[in-house]
């Protein structure tokens, strides 16, 4: 089983993170950007050995690892057997481990599954390739989330956050051309957030 922890200096709460991709490059970069945004990351390559991990499949093996808080799961949605989606169902449907924030990834821009996933206690569905704008806007969003359970307040929504990142954001121009709101992968520091490229993709 793919498992690494890194661990990080900083004096702020570190969020452990579990990154699940078959896509051995994929969870490298995930797991890079995670490692830049002060994250504690473990990183396995199918939904079952996330199951494994979390000790949803039963097997006595991993009750050891189950003990250990993730705060947050990212998934890619295609993966063979197990897939992000019913990874993302099999969470929410355990009383342990509902309240965990689930992100699913994908580099198709297909809105029913988007939809569908959302519909299905996703936080926040990231088209690939994932940048490092959006990884910081997640822990963000994690960090307020244990705030606000703390305090007993009303989480913001993940649909109406997705809204708000287009809405608010200066750098959102109606001048900017459908090619190039493709996917871009010339650097892991793009600042553009996957969110605004599903709503610019979507009107092209």
């Amino acid at each position: 089983m793919a498992l690494r922890d890194l661990s990080s200096s900083s004096s702020s709460p570190e969020l452990h993170v579990l990154a699940v991709d078959d896509s051995f490059v994929d969870r490298k970069v995930l797991e890079r950007l995670l490692k830049i945004s002060a994250c504690k990351v473990t990183t396995v390559e199918s939904g079952t050995r996330a199951l494994q991990y979390l000790g949803l499949d039963g097997d006595n093996g991993s009750s050891g690892l189950k003990d250990l808080k993730v705060n947050l799961i990212v998934t890619d949605y295609s993966m063979p057997g197990l897939t992000g989606y019913e990874l993302l169902k099999k969470i929410k449907e355990s009383s342990a481990l509902r309240e965990i924030p689930v992100v699913i990834m994908s580099s198709e821009n297909i809105q029913p599954r988007i939809e569908q996933c959302m519909i299905e206690g996703a936080e926040e569905f990231l088209l690939k390739p994932v940048k490092l704008a959006d990884v910081k806007r997640l822990k963000e969003l994690i960090m307020r989330g244990g705030e606000a359970e703390e305090g007993k307040t009303k989480k913001l929504s993940p649909k109406r956050i997705l809204q708000n990142d287009i809405d608010s954001s200066p750098s959102s121009s109606s001048s900017t051309s459908s090619s190039s709101s493709s996917h871009d992968v010339s650097s892991l520091d793009d600042d553009t957030p996957s969110s605004k490229r599903i709503k610019l993709e979507s009107r092209g």
